[in-house]
């Protein structure tokens, strides 16, 4: 009995002991467990951070902020108020506010003693009227906010908008909380890490009145927001906002690239999110995702389309690392290539061409040689092994894969394979000839505009690239290692010339047959392909790639048209515009520019209306 006394004794010491010490903890070591926000004796005011900003190149705002307001109600603490004077404030219908409150009033346990927004994103004046008479309204407070402002008109698409966290993205993201801002496109998605700051808090201590007594130890547990980090782009603000004039009324993209960096300058995708609609992005959101023209797809990297003769350029890179063509290499067109009952067509121009004249009047038939001597090449021992070497050096060029940019939704394109060929002819019973319209980009081959301006790139730079990339690199913000490394084809370097000089003769020759002149420009040796890929849903697409200086590019463009037509019609004009811009300063071709300025080919554009 003696021993069980002495066991029973220490037990209850022991349970003691260990919740003396627990107490202890609690209360005096570890008051977080206190700092809740289910605590009635806390008031939590939460302090939103500034979001960092977007700049170009230059360092000129594309992206900046400016101050709004965000009204924010405790709901435990609400007394009756004049709902009436309270509504015309804010411009409110009273049954808004009283559908509110019966919500307050349902989830009334899980609210708590919680503070939740009411009414976001108020004006000054708004804001200014409601603090003269907040006496009248217990339980409602302001909060300042950043709201987005854009200084520089255009980029929409490029810059992305912010929205308010919704019930599955915070499933998926438990950092964030109900009333949190996130980038949800473009930029502001790509770099939401560094834009977003980090909030802050203050802590408040009520009585037994639940009036407030002020900050809780004195503002010891109080939390500064941190504001975000600003994020120098690669964007030129001033050519962004002339690519945009240019491409007004027409559908299509405008994609520029500093080759020897692979830092994008432009990128334009037409018809696109105007930015006074970005800040108010909810407001506009149903007129802009019904809108037939799909304002908020960003094709420049999201819509995969036929390359058209731009292709062309590819596959004579291919036929000379092959050896099946030299530069001197000459084969006849009779407006078209003709075999059997196949006809490819092309349009009327002295015969036989070399592969620099091919280039400069863009010959069909030129590259039907071309492709079948890559496909058939005896080396290989069918006619599906060629093509799958074929298929390696296309997709060296980054074609029929995602580039890996830094630009949200950017899509691989489409690139044709053997398995989809026996699908459609029937296993090994395909030929060449099956897959002839691959020789002039077009088939079952589908690029965006971001693998067309990377070409031009590759081809300034005479056979390697960077992954094109919008984030300017900073001691503070490192880019990717990713954007830092070169890029080979699998062509040789010493090949590119030959087709470089082609280009050059697209555009400057002067003896006749050359299919870019219009895209001259003075004082600059610009190099250039046209392209008009074939649309079997209306007009053809005017496309058309361009680096200039030839011997020291500074710049590579794309513009591709959608229904423009033949790719001097429209694309040309604007892809060389933008770089005399950019190289000039200012444009002398002022009546191309005119034209170019007032052309609206938005009725050629077939879409569900």
């Amino acid at each position: 009995m003696n021993g069980r006394h002495h066991i029973v004794v220490g037990v209850i010491i022991l349970v003691f002991i260990v919740m003396a010490g627990r107490l202890f903890q609690v209360q005096l070591v570890e008051k977080k467990y206190r700092i809740t926000a289910d605590n009635n004796a806390f008031k939590y005011e939460t302090h939103y951070p500034a979001r960092g900003r977007i700049l170009d190149r230059n360092g000129e705002v594309l992206v900046g902020n400016k101050v709004s307001y965000d009204i924010m109600v405790t709901p435990y603490d609400v007394q009756e108020f004049d709902t009436l004077t309270f509504c015309q404030i804010f411009d409110l219908d009273t049954s808004f506010v009283h559908e509110k409150f019966r919500e307050y009033k349902r989830f009334r346990r899980k609210i708590g003693y919680q503070t939740l927004p009411f009414k976001k994103q108020v004006s000054s004046q708004q804001y200014n009227q409601f603090i003269e008479k907040s006496f009248l309204f217990p339980g409602f407070t302001g909060v300042p906010r950043s709201m987005r402002v854009y200084p520089v008109e255009g980029g929409g698409n490029l810059y992305g908008y912010i929205s308010e966290v919704d019930a599955a993205f915070l499933k998926n993201h438990p950092e964030y909380k109900s009333g949190d801002y996130v980038g949800k496109t473009g930029m502001e998605e790509a770099y939401e890490e560094i834009l977003r700051g980090e909030k802050g808090y203050a802590i408040y201590i009520r009585d037994a009145h639940n009036r407030i007594k002020g900050h809780y130890e004195g503002g010891a547990y109080d939390k500064v927001a941190t504001a975000g980090t600003d994020v120098i782009t690669t964007i030129d603000g001033n050519l962004q906002a002339y690519g945009e004039q240019l491409m007004k009324n027409k559908v299509g993209s405008l994609v520029a690239i500093e080759p020897s960096t692979g830092e994008i300058l432009t990128m334009v995708s037409s018809p696109g999110v105007d930015v006074s609609q970005l800040a108010e992005i909810n407001k506009y959101y149903g007129e802009l995702v019904t809108n037939p023209y799909k304002p908020m797809y960003n094709r420049a990297v999201m819509s995969p389309q036929p390359p058209g003769s731009v292709f062309k350029l590819v596959n004579g890179l291919i036929g000379l690392q092959e050896g099946v063509i030299t530069p001197e290499s000459r084969y006849p067109c009779n407006y078209g290539y003709t075999v059997g009952n196949l006809h490819l067509g092309c349009h009327g121009h002295r015969s036989p061409l070399d592969l620099r004249e091919s280039i400069m009047m863009s010959c069909n038939a030129y590259y039907c040689y071309v492709l079948r001597a890559i496909i058939d090449n005896p080396r290989y021992g069918s006619v599906r092994e060629g093509f799958e070497r074929w298929k390696q050096y296309t997709e060296s060029f980054g074609f029929g894969t995602k580039l890996g940019t830094d630009i949200p939704g950017e899509k691989a394109g489409t690139m044709p394979t053997a398995e989809r060929y026996d699908r459609i002819h029937g296993k090994n019973r395909w030929k060449s000839l099956s897959i002839i319209s691959l020789s002039i980009g077009q088939g079952e081959i589908g690029c965006t505009p971001m693998h067309l301006a990377n070409l031009c790139a590759t081809l300034a730079n005479r056979g390697w690239y960077y992954t094109p990339h919008l984030q300017k690199e900073t001691p503070e913000n490192p880019i990717d290692e990713r954007f830092k490394e070169r890029h080979y084809t699998m062509v040789d370097t010493t090949h590119f010339q030959t087709i470089v000089e082609g280009m050059e003769m697209a555009i400057n020759y002067t003896g006749g047959g050359a299919t870019a002149t219009i895209a001259r420009i003075p004082g600059v040796v610009a190099c250039g392909k046209t392209g008009t890929a074939q649309n079997p849903h209306g007009d053809d697409h005017s496309v058309f790639i361009t680096f200039a200086p030839k011997d020291d590019p500074k710049i590579a463009v794309v513009a591709y048209v959608e229904n423009g037509g033949f790719g001097a019609t429209w694309a040309a004009p604007i892809a060389s515009l933008l770089v005399e811009k950019y190289l000039n300063g200012e444009v002398e071709r002022t009546e191309l520019e005119k034209r170019v300025l007032e052309g609206n080919l938005m009725h050629k554009v077939k879409v569900k209306r």
